[in-house]
């Protein structure tokens, strides 16, 4: 018997780019969703009413003037299809607190990160419901923490993080959204020696490793999934002209997926590199992203009992 996973990540905050991954199902015929990590976005962005009913926003950078309300909310939806989170204020709150309180915009932005996980997840509930489609949803490491309650209780999207899972015809999977330090110093970087014991931690309860499923947010080291700009005082370097790329993936990843060459490892993180690599007789993948343009990059891999039989990318 085989069965169709449909993978993506990084999309960051893009109500667009959710919003068709959930169609997956229907139009790809997936029986198991994997969104692999960093699910939420990084900018606030104020819509300011002004006493005469028009609206200001500064769009990263941008002054822009609406003239109405109508013009405000298509503006509004691309600013939340893009990835990033809009804020609707009167001009007399956003300058008596907002414009100048770093502490009450970052409690703002957590707020509404909050607000649209529990979003997404109540959408999932009403779109999947009946339809018999397991969906994993695991955070990465550039989400916060306040995002895990919202999985809590019974709902179709499932934080699988540190578990070992048993999903569909008997395969298991384990997940994890923690990675190898970034220059970033994201909520969920943490030490190789670190990642590794949590890695081995679930992988040593693998009842049958040789049919497993890994989702795990960094992808293995020295791979074609790996490949990041190099950064200079973080800015990509370049060399006449070139951008210079390197592998950043995870040793710690590299080495459990040798020891225990699961069918399938699901990996994402690194935005610009879609690829399929294979680790001895594991096949790992990388969807990509492209979440800013509102198109979401995916991959629907058919596995069987022992192997990976097909895969396609995907793009819209």
């Amino acid at each position: 018997m085989t069965f169709n996973i449909f993978l993506a990540s990084d999309i960051h905050g893009s109500d667009k780019c959710y919003k068709k991954f959930l169609n997956a199902p229907s139009f790809y015929g997936a029986q198991v969703l994997v969104l692999c990590g960093d699910l939420t976005g990084k900018a606030l962005v104020f819509l300011v009413k002004e006493r005469d009913g028009t609206y200001w926003c500064d769009y990263f950078g941008e002054e822009v003037r609406l003239e109405n309300e109508e013009k405000m909310l298509e503006l509004k939806k691309k600013i939340d299809d893009s990835g990033y989170y809009s804020y609707v204020c009167e001009r007399n709150e956003f300058e008596a607190e907002l414009a100048h309180d770093e502490r009450s915009k970052d409690r703002l932005l957590h707020g509404l990160i909050h607000k649209r996980m529990a979003e997404w997840v109540e959408l999932a509930d009403k779109r999947l419901a009946g339809k018999g489609v397991e969906f994993y949803m695991l955070p990465g490491n550039d989400d916060p923490f306040n995002i895990d309650e919202v999985f809590e209780g019974d709902h179709i999207a499932k934080n699988p993080e540190g578990k070992v899972l048993e999903i569909r015809e008997g395969h298991e999977m384990i997940a994890t959204g923690y990675v190898n330090m970034t220059p970033w110093k994201a909520p969920r970087d943490i030490p190789e020696e670190e990642l590794m014991k949590k890695l081995q931690g679930m992988a040593s309860s693998l009842r049958k490793p040789e049919r497993a499923i890994f989702s795990l947010h960094p992808p293995p080291y020295n791979t074609n999934l790996d490949l990041a700009p190099k950064l200079e005082d973080f800015k990509p370097k370049t060399v006449l002209g070139q951008m210079e790329f390197e592998h950043v993936g995870s040793r710690s990843v590299r080495r459990i997926i040798e020891d225990y060459q699961p069918i399938a490892s699901l990996h994402g993180h690194v935005h610009e590199s879609k690829a399929v690599s294979r680790i001895g007789r594991t096949l790992c993948f990388n969807a990509g992203s492209e979440y800013e343009n509102g198109i979401l990059r995916g991959v629907l891999i058919t596995v069987s009992d022992k192997k990976v039989e097909n895969y396609f990318f995907t793009a819209g």
